[in-house]
């Protein structure tokens, strides 16, 4: 064991002397500025120390960093869906524009029909009212040959 003398105070520190091997402290033992007995020496100690803060700031480095990303995920997933609803309104767009262009080619060919049936029609009248025409002034001739004779 390791005795203080009445001369030196417990709060100041050991006397950077070497003691004797008889009182020297067992290995792995050590007495620190307070001369208070640690198993690492106060190097160690400061360096555990040390690594100690610097693993804190890294955790929370890092719990700030799956934040961040935690976050950035949240809005690439929102705008990802986003995205999505837009894609298919214009799938859905695109198609209503190909149904809307084949019902109008639909209608223009029925109105093609219709108008090539019409002047099918027009025709076959003008056909009949030239026909009806001539009838009428044969019929005129006739009547003018009949009344004069």
């Amino acid at each position: 064991f390791f005795f203080f003398s009445a001369t030196m105070p417990a709060d100041e520190p050991l006397p950077n002397t070497q003691l004797p091997p008889e009182i020297a402290p067992p290995a792995g033992l050590h007495f620190d500025e307070l001369s208070k007995i640690r198993l690492l020496s106060s190097e160690v100690q400061d360096d555990t120390t040390q690594l100690r803060e610097e693993c804190k700031e890294f955790v929370d480095r890092i719990g700030s960093f799956q934040t961040i990303v935690g976050s950035f995920v949240g809005t690439l997933s929102t705008l990802g869906d986003a995205v999505e609803r837009e894609k298919l309104k214009a799938i859905g767009n695109r198609n209503k524009l190909k149904s809307i262009s084949k019902q109008r080619q639909a209608e223009q060919q029925q109105l093609q029909a219709m108008i090539a049936e019409r002047q099918a029609q027009l025709e076959r009248l003008r056909v009949q009212y030239e026909s009806l025409l001539k009838i009428q002034q044969e019929q005129e001739h006739f009547i003018d040959q009949f009344v004069m004779h």
